[in-house]
């Protein structure tokens, strides 16, 4: 959790930027990416050099002998007619050759560009971003994640992000362990992969297995995620996404969370050429898939592939994406995924086709119905999270009806003390289809017998059974004798009130 003092820091950084003129809060937060990661490139070159120093040797430099004017520790000192120059045509350019410890984030930088066009607005924010705690492991993912909620304030075309206690919610859910691969086939800007980073950090590091230097970087000594590590590092994060913007502000994400060299890929993953080419390790061998894939769509035949097709033939993305990520799991391999409630119900062939291939072909797990205002203020659209191993047997589907999730369900989503999320978390975890039987309550088992007897509907009100409490009224004639005497009150009052009006 950062500091009022952090995001002081990071507000004013921001309007630095609008006020200089630039105003697309995703273009603000790419500029400010690059920037970061110019002085992470610096502070990763001055700790190897203080440890070549120390036990000799030599390392592979960032920055040769003539490039160490385009260290951050050297131009940030310039003048701003000194420094915009240099930055733009010489340390940008850079970039594009350099990474950080096998980081992917060098791959997206090739069409790098610096947009900041006023010398005053460079100096300024590298001036605040010097400022900045990189070097504390404890902070600075936190920090890009405050950075990161400015577009939910600002909101982007067609971009947004899922909240951070939704995203944390789905993760508990599927309790992935640091041998697991992970991915997200519309990875946006990592919140699901940087979710799964916190839990394991949290669940598997004990204070006893946990060192931290003086400059604030961890260590894990302990036996709980040390033999894990190096696939922590490099095997077990894949995350694709079209948006190169994206792919830029993913990669700085996890490696502000400690994953130095994620699987991070421009894909367009509904494309012809994705479920044959996956890269890395995602080809039907991914053990969770978190997701939260665009929901209103629709692409052209011939550009999806036949794979997809031949399950389920649409051209909505919401349901191609449910397809994709059982194509990409393995056998046995779980996915917690956000859906539109139109998945749970659509009468088009394709959307029951799809509900059957979930509950007769894989094991579909649960239904989490999520409140509307969910995502507010981009859109109101209600949603819902399907839970779901591929292969296996569907024998019963744990429903839960989610109607608070801790925030107010306008455009302002403050926080407020309704929240159902910790229920539902409990009960799916103490979950019995023996004793979950109530379909009155918020939480509830329905039998696969009873879904496809509904032309496999998951929408939680079509097995909701709602109490009706019988009312019992007079009978009309005594009804009438009250309305006999209250008129004949009114009247005497009438009488009355003439009366006394002379």
């Amino acid at each position: 959790m950062i500091t009022g003092d952090l995001r002081s820091r990071i507000d004013k950084l921001w309007e630095e930027f609008w006020t200089g003129g630039i105003t697309n809060p995703l273009t603000v937060i790419e500029q400010i990416t690059f920037l970061m990661f110019a002085r992470l490139l610096d502070m990763t070159e001055q700790k190897n050099e203080r440890k070549a120093s120390l036990k000799g040797g030599d390392f592979k430099r960032l920055f040769a002998p003539d490039q160490q004017h385009l260290r951050w520790s050297q131009f940030k000192n310039l003048g701003a007619a000194q420094m915009l120059p240099l930055v733009r045509d010489q340390v940008f350019p850079h970039f594009r050759t350099t990474a950080v410890d096998g980081a992917t984030f060098g791959e997206y930088m090739k069409d790098a560009q610096l947009l900041i066009q006023k010398p005053s607005l460079l100096v300024s924010a590298v001036n605040m971003i010097d400022a900045l705690p990189l070097g504390n492991a404890d902070t600075k993912g936190d920090l890009y994640e405050y950075l990161l909620s400015k577009l939910t304030t600002a909101g982007i075309n067609g971009q947004f992000r899922t909240p951070r206690h939704i995203i944390r919610f789905m993760v508990e859910m599927l309790e992935p362990t640091p041998q697991e691969t992970v991915g997200d086939p519309a990875c946006g800007t990592g919140g699901f992969l940087v979710g799964v980073m916190d839990y394991l950090l949290e669940k598997y590091t004990s204070p006893q297995g946990l060192l931290v230097d003086t400059e604030g970087n961890k260590t894990f000594t302990g036996d709980l995620l040390e033999p894990h590590r190096a696939h922590i590092r490099k095997g077990m994060f894949h995350g694709f996404d079209f948006d190169s913007t994206m792919l830029r502000i993913a990669s700085m994400n996890m490696m502000l969370h400690g994953v130095e060299a994620p699987d991070i890929h421009w894909q367009d993953t509904l494309s012809t050429s994705f479920p044959d080419n996956f890269p890395g390790h995602a080809k039907e061998s991914l053990n969770v898939i978190l997701a939260n894939p665009p929901f209103k769509g629709s692409l052209d035949y011939e550009d999806v592939h036949s794979s997809l097709l031949s399950k389920v033939k649409t051209k909505k993305t919401e349901l191609l994406f449910i397809v994709l990520i059982l194509r990409m799991l393995k056998l046995g391999g779980r996915s917690a995924t956000i859906v539109p409630d139109g998945v749970l119900f659509g009468s088009s062939t394709a959307h029951q086709a799809l509900r059957q291939m979930l509950l007769d072909e894989n094991q579909l797990e649960a239904m989490i119905s999520l409140p509307s205002g969910t995502f507010k203020p981009y859109a109101g659209v209600s949603t819902a999270i399907l839970v779901f191993t591929k292969g296996g047997r569907t024998d019963n589907v744990f429903f839960y009806d989610v109607q608070a999730d801790g925030f107010s369900l306008d455009d302002k989503r403050d926080p407020v003390k309704d929240n159902d999320l910790p229920d539902a978390l409990a009960r799916w975890k103490a979950r019995d289809p023996a004793k979950d039987t109530d379909r009155t309550g918020k939480a509830f088992f329905v039998t696969a017998d009873d879904i496809r007897a509904q032309k496999y509907d998951l929408s939680l009100s079509r097995y909701r059974e709602t109490v009706h409490q019988e009312e019992e009224y007079d009978p009309p004639k005594l009804i009438l004798d009250r309305m006999k005497a209250l008129h004949a009150d009114i009247a005497k009052d009438m009488a009355e009130l003439e009366e006394m009006l002379g």
